[in-house]
């Protein structure tokens, strides 16, 4: 088979474009047999760590998808035109968009497979749009994107249910891929690559704290995250427990979450809250390492990246229970109602508080982790591929 990809999210720095590049590195290396070719703008093509197997057909555009395709923005007719004609052109049996956030429409026979990882701005659209035009032009491309697919790909059974609620579709129209954490996520047994990590972003040494690593969207409900930490570190015994975020937040293409952009600047709330912005995996690794606990507080995920990789470390898991993160985690950690911070906090008390229960949760959150892989997504991917194409 001739697989084209539409490799323009491989630059993405957030979840989209972690699961592009590694779902398609290992794929690559997994097949020999197929041809893949990676349809790529000017900012993705300079990418260093794209498989060198993998032909290239650079299309110049105005803008980089990336930022074309943000909450603000909308991607140009002219690019889009542009994008569909070099697919259309090509001599492929499949054609793979890795997300639905850079779909741009295509012609010709061959079978065309989108990948949807969420509902996200279809539950919670006040939460995602900046205006009802970007609303109505995510929405067009959608279900345009679904009425061209012959194969809608997603990332959890709950994602699945979601889509299939939403859009109408048959059972059999979606399929799964679920996501895996890099080999770069693991325990860390030496102490002070950990406690080198934390001086680098702001913490003193071997600091008692609870870790987010994500966006600062209003969907990922950091409001009720920073509440429940506002109401912990007032209990006695907790005032020297401090709140981690990391994330890009200062080049985030995405809605920004106002009430806490305002909390970024008010320097009592800076004192006990740490804003790392970008990380590197190695020191992200340290620092799911350092952590007491790991929250994931969104009113809807996907699949939740994060969590697995704070897993794969051997860290606990606290999750939403309206998202995919139970899906997840399983066993190995614990969920609360995303409006309710009290139970969010009495979760926090719980496992500062009890260092075996804590020690019991993360064994079995590196037993979890090690059921998801990004050679397994590759397989799967690979027999939806090969299905549709028959």
């Amino acid at each position: 088979m001739r697989i084209g990809i539409d490799a323009t999210c491989w630059a993405n720095p957030r979840g989209y474009g972690r699961f592009t590049r590694h779902m398609l590195t290992a794929l690559l290396e997994l097949d020999h047999e197929n041809d893949y070719i990676f349809f790529l703008d000017s900012l993705a093509a300079t990418a260093s760590d794209i498989p060198a197997r993998a032909e290239q057909v650079i299309i110049e555009l105005s803008e980089s998808p990336t930022q074309a395709a943000s909450a603000d923005s909308r991607r140009g007719i002219g690019d889009m035109i542009r994008m569909g004609r070099a697919v259309s052109a090509a001599n492929l049996d499949v054609f793979f968009f890795p997300s639905v956030y850079t779909y741009f429409p295509v012609w010709g026979r061959f079978r065309k497979i989108v990948a949807i990882h969420d509902v996200i701005a279809e539950k919670y659209p006040e939460l995602i749009f900046k205006s009802w035009k970007n609303r109505l032009f995510w929405t067009l491309k959608t279900w345009l994107a679904i009425r061209q697919s012959d194969r809608v790909l997603t990332v959890s059974q709950f994602s699945k249910q979601g889509i299939i609620e939403h859009f109408r579709l048959p059972d059999a129209h979606v399929g799964v891929v679920t996501e895996g954490s890099a080999d770069s996520f693991g325990p860390v047994d030496d102490r002070s690559r950990v406690n080198a990590a934390m001086v680098a972003h702001g913490l003193a040494p071997d600091t008692r704290y609870i870790l987010y690593v994500g966006g600062i969207a209003p969907h990922k409900n950091l409001a009720v995250l920073a509440r429940a930490f506002s109401q912990l570190i007032a209990q006695p015994g907790y005032a020297d427990v401090r709140l981690v975020l990391v994330g890009d937040f200062e080049n985030d293409v995405f809605l920004i979450d106002e009430q806490l952009r305002s909390d970024m600047n008010n320097p009592q709330f800076r004192e006990k809250v740490i804003f790392t912005g970008y990380v590197t995996d190695d020191d992200l690794n340290c620092l799911y390492n350092g952590a007491k606990v790991f929250v994931l507080p969104s009113f809807c995920e996907g699949f939740g990246l994060p969590a697995l990789e704070a897993m794969a470390c051997g860290t606990v898991v606290i999750g939403s229970d309206t998202t995919s993160v139970p899906e997840v985690v399983g066993d190995a950690g614990l969920f609360f109602d995303p409006y309710n911070a009290d139970e969010l906090q009495a979760h926090l008390r719980v496992l500062l508080d009890d260092d075996d229960l804590r020690e019991r949760l993360g064994r079995r959150s590196l037993e979890r982790a090690a059921t998801f892989s990004w050679q397994q997504s590759a397989r799967d991917s690979l027999a939806i591929f090969t299905a549709a194409a028959r």
